[in-house]
C-alpha cells in the first residue's frame, strides 16, 4: 500500500480516527507522518529498538568498570555497537558474544538454542514416511533372517504400499 499523500513511498503509519462513532483511517510513509502537526507526538517504532531491549538485562557483570569490554578480535564489533546497531559485524562476533546471546535466544525461542528450521506439512509427512519406510525394511530383514516368512511378506507389502502412496503424492 503506498502512502496516501505522496503516492511514492510505501505506507507505513497507519492512523485511525473515531470521532462521534466516524472512523477515519489515514495510511501514510514515515516522511509525511513526520511532516502533519497532528501528529506531532510520532514517533516512528523501531524493531531494532525492541530486538535490542532483550539485551539489557543481560549480562551486568560485564558493564562494570573494571572489567574489559569484550571486542570480537576480527571486526572489532563491541557488544554495546551491536546492541546499538541489532546486527554482529561478522561471523566471529556469534562465538565471541555467545555467553550473551545465548540466555536471550533461549528466552526468546522458548528454551531451544539450534535453530531447527521449518518445514511444510507435506515435507514432515514425507519425512514421517521415509523414517517408517526405513524402518519397516529393518524388520524385514530381521524378520528373513530368522525365516519368519509370513512376516516378513507382511512388511514388504506395507513398505511397498508406502512407496507406491510416494510415488503417487511426489
Amino acid at each position: 500500500m503506498l502512502c496516501e499523500k505522496c503516492n511514492k513511498n510505501p505506507a507505513t503509519v497507519h492512523i485511525t480516527k473515531i470521532v462521534n462513532n466516524n472512523k477515519t483511517e489515514l495510511h501514510l510513509c514515515e516522511d509525511c507522518a513526520e511532516e502533519r502537526e497532528d501528529l506531532n507526538w510520532f514517533s516512528p517504532f523501531s524493531v531494532n529498538d525492541l530486538l535490542t531491549s532483550f539485551l539489557d538485562p543481560i549480562s551486568p557483570t560485564r558493564s562494570s568498570a573494571n572489567i574489559p569490554v569484550l571486542k570480537c578480535d576480527k571486526c572489532g564489533m563491541d557488544y554495546q555497537k551491536f546492541k546499538k546497531i541489532g546486527r554482529f559485524g561478522c561471523q566471529n562476533c556469534y562465538k565471541v558474544f555467545k555467553d550473551e546471546i545465548y540466555p536471550i535466544i533461549k528466552r526468546v525461542q522458548g528454551g531451544a538454542t539450534r535453530h531447527t528450521g521449518k518445514r511444510p506439512h507435506a515435507e514432515n509427512a514425507r519425512m514421517r514416511t521415509n523414517k517408517e519406510i526405513e524402518e519397516l525394511k529393518r524388520q524385514l530383514e530381521s524378520a528373513i533372517k530368522v525365516e519368519a516368512f509370513e512376516e516378513a511378506a507382511r512388511l514388504r507389502d506395507r513398505i511397498r504400499e508406502l512407496e507406491s502412496k510416494q510415488g503417487q503424492e511426489g
